[in-house]
């Protein structure tokens, strides 16, 4: 009984932990500080500090009172997919890459973020490679992940 007692407290405490690993976050806050709702707006916008909210164990930041509110109407609405990890990543080796946050794709309604760095645009590998195929795996690798 003590061990499980033990066990159960050390899963509890450990929650929080595991939430932050399924988002691509830096001292809990999620995709650098961008704003999930302006990608729908068509831009990648900084958010700020002065405007959060917290959803499953990380912080978003938002521009504006107005964009903050209205992710908490439909926060998985505006999440990012695969944690705002890189979608091509997560398509093709299942791996959890880091992301540029302007770079981006709203498909079907969804949030898809990418790595764009040094060269190596995968939006566009992305896009050249075949999105459906590649959001299938991503799809797959990211529920293994979970």
């Amino acid at each position: 009984m003590k061990k499980l007692l033990i066990s159960l407290c050390v899963t509890l405490l450990s929650l929080p932990f595991y939430s932050q690993e399924a988002y691509n976050a830096k001292d809990g806050i999620a995709i650098d500080g961008y704003d999930v709702v302006s990608y729908f707006e068509g831009i990648a916008a900084k958010g700020s500090a002065e405007f959060t909210s917290d959803f499953e164990g990380v912080t978003f930041w938002f521009a504006s009172e107005d964009h903050r509110m209205e992710f908490e109407k439909a926060p998985l609405k505006y999440a990012p997919q695969y944690g705002g990890y890189c979608a091509y990543a997560m398509g093709k080796s299942g791996e959890k890459v880091s992301i540029n946050p302007t770079s981006f794709l709203i498909t079907e309604g969804k949030l898809y973020l990418f790595y764009h760095r040094w060269g190596v645009n995968t939006l566009k590998k992305w896009k050249k490679e075949g999105p459906e195929s590649l959001r299938v795996k991503a799809d797959e690798n990211w529920k293994k992940q979970q």
